[in-house]
């Protein structure tokens, strides 16, 4: 057999192999006595005709599929290993036929390879600094989710449904005059002024009273999930059974003690500052991290292989699919993309930016890491796993024993990414942005979805939204342990 490589478009590599009138002829005898037990032939018992008579009967090419399969997996993978310092297959082959004949066979392989990057500069730019700062409306609003956290319903007598009230109601809906899927519901417990219901329905409930029962009417929004409610006119007939509203317990030392275990209110807000402040550091160095990693992304040129793109889009399919499962009871993608009136392709299509950048971004990070050497020590590797021994109580020699190969790997990798962030940091200019608080934007606000659906949404959409490269020494630590 004889080979050759040419690069190809696209960061694909064309490997032909070649295939004499010996080998060919072989590979076909193979292929016969492989698979002729499949080919019935007059006069012969199963499995017993002779070749040629077989070829007679079924054709001369009966066995050249078999026989090109054959020979495609005898010898690819060898080559593969032969030119590994040529380049990396990252997918699988489109396979063709260039010649075949009594005298011989070619096949090509054409191969997505990982890509050569061409480094800009990732030395020398401006990079914003994001910072977050902590107010004391954030630390008070703390304490007062403590107090939610342990407050109770009390029941309302004597004044009609307010905002912020807890509504246990009957409801059935109708769009002209038919009851539609998901519309009815006995002893829903409804959180006025949450926006949980569609826009309108609970701005009605609000002033009904205990036993009253009254028809709301409202309009489905024009973008809602659900395609034959779109824009249409609906009437909810509504019972009011109960009314509650929460009441908090005094903020005092005693109720500090209890509920959270701290000596007294000014030393929970102090432990309540400082936890604020180290997430506030911490959004703000991964937010960093993010934004080194895209400039240095966007000043290089790669050009992605399609098979790159198409897998880690599979693979953020798969994340988002186990998000759903782990944190909303179980919950199927199917059901979700049900739900949401869409499906896999157009979720997965979805993803195709975002893998993109993702493909990119670790590309670049690699280069930048072979041009500068960066690499882990040994010495540094058993330091980390001397801190990690500590944790679990442990001496060294007793934790070494139990750490595998992978993920004494894992560790190497993750101080490698904790030294090209040193790198990347040193030698850029972090400019910091405008003082901006250390709480999460809030989200977009969203039309009415079944509470269980609405979380899925958020999880699935979040799937995906982490660093481009920093592993944090919280994960190194699962991983080894």
């Amino acid at each position: 057999m004889q080979y050759k490589t040419e690069p190809s478009e696209k960061s694909t590599v064309k490997i032909t192999m070649t295939f004499d009138k010996a080998e060919w002829d072989e590979a076909n005898q193979k292929a016969y006595l492989r698979t002729r037990g499949r080919y019935t032939v007059n006069g012969f018992r199963k499995g017993k005709a002779p070749k040629h008579v077989i070829e007679l009967n079924y054709g001369k090419g009966v066995f050249y599929e078999d026989a090109l399969t054959d020979l495609y997996n005898d010898h690819f993978e060898e080559i593969v290993e032969k030119e590994k310092d040529n380049f990396t297959v990252v997918g699988q082959p489109q396979l063709s036929v260039d010649d075949i004949s009594d005298e011989g066979a070619a096949l090509t392989a054409v191969v997505p390879v990982k890509p050569e990057v061409k480094l800009g500069a990732y030395k020398g730019i401006k990079v914003k600094k994001a910072e977050y700062n902590v107010k004391d409306e954030q630390v008070e609003a703390e304490l007062t989710r403590l107090q939610e956290r342990n407050s109770r319903l009390v029941d309302v007598e004597g004044r009609a449904a307010e905002n912020g009230d807890t509504a246990t109601i009957d409801f059935s809906g109708s769009v002209n005059g038919e009851k539609f899927a998901g519309g009815t519901a006995e002893n829903y417990a409804l959180v006025l002024g949450s926006g949980s219901f569609i826009p309108g329905f609970e701005e009605q409930v609000v002033g009904m009273n205990v036993g009253e029962s009254k028809d709301v009417n409202v309009k489905f929004p024009d973008d809602y999930q659900a395609e034959e409610l779109k824009g249409k006119d609906a009437v909810f007939a509504v019972t009011l059974h109960k009314l509650q509203h929460k009441e908090l317990p005094e903020l005092n030392d005693e109720f500090i003690k209890d509920a959270a275990g701290a000596e007294s209110v000014e030393a929970y807000r102090k432990e309540t500052r400082e936890k604020l402040e180290k997430q506030a550091k911490e959004r703000g160095d991964a937010e960093t991290e993010n934004n080194l990693v895209k400039a240095v992304t966007d000043n290089a040129e790669v050009e992605l292989p399609d098979a790159m793109i198409e897998s880690e889009m599979d693979n953020m399919v798969r994340s988002a699919e186990y998000r759903l499962g782990m944190q909303y009871g179980g919950m199927k993608l199917a059901d979700y993309l049900r739900y949401m009136g869409t499906d896999v392709a157009s979720f997965r299509e979805g993803y195709r930016e975002q893998a993109t950048q993702n493909v990119k971004s670790r590309l670049v990070v690699e280069a930048i890491v072979k041009a500068e050497g960066l690499k882990a020590e040994e010495s540094e590797i058993d330091a980390k796993l001397e801190e990690l021994a500590k944790a679990a109580n442990k001496t060294l020699e007793e934790y070494k024993k139990d750490v595998t190969d992978s993920q004494r790997e894992y560790i190497a990798d993750d101080l490698v990414v904790n030294k090209l962030f040193d790198l990347l940091k040193k030698e850029n200019t972090l400019e910091a942005e405008a003082e901006a608080p250390a709480e999460e934007k809030p989200a977009a606000k969203k039309t009415a979805k079944k509470p269980a659906a609405k979380k899925a949404e958020d999880g699935a959409e979040g799937a995906e939204k982490k660093p481009a490269a920093k592993k944090t020494t919280k994960k190194t630590a699962e991983k080894a342990e």
